[in-house]
């Protein structure tokens, strides 16, 4: 599967999805991506590999040892990595192409704000889902 940024400066490839998709209520992915929830999923490090402009990559340590991969130019987050986890997180919404799954829980909905509306009908989980890495 292909994705890239909004501007189209930075394109990657992941061969598969390699953990369930899961939207992500928590405080920094609701900032850093100013939405209610941030849709992301695990791609083990040898199934990813960028295609064009790593160069243009930005970085952020959003926590300790987790870092935001983001466009330099149009600011787009795409991954995210976590020291001493064998994958990256991947910011689904920007595949250009259907992965053919859709979302298998809410995570982090401890972290969920009342003036914003979440409905559906996903399981949900007030931080971690049970037996996840972190």
């Amino acid at each position: 599967m292909q994705g890239s940024c909004l501007c189209g400066s930075i394109i990657y490839q992941a061969d598969s999805l390699d953990t369930p998709i899961r939207h992500c209520s928590c405080k920094t992915c609701r900032k850093a991506h100013a939405a209610a929830f941030n849709t992301g999923c695990g791609v083990k490090k040898e199934h990813f590999r960028w295609i064009k402009g790593e160069d243009m990559l930005a970085r952020y340590e959003s926590s300790p040892g987790k870092v935001r991969h983001f466009c330099s130019n149009c600011g787009t987050q795409l991954v995210a990595e976590k020291a001493g986890v064998p994958y990256m997180v991947l910011r689904v919404a920007t595949l250009d192409e259907d992965p053919g799954i859709g979302p298998s829980a809410h995570i982090w909905t401890s972290h969920e704000v009342p003036w914003l509306s979440y409905g559906g009908d996903l399981p949900k989980c007030e931080e971690w889902p049970p037996g996840y890495p972190g």
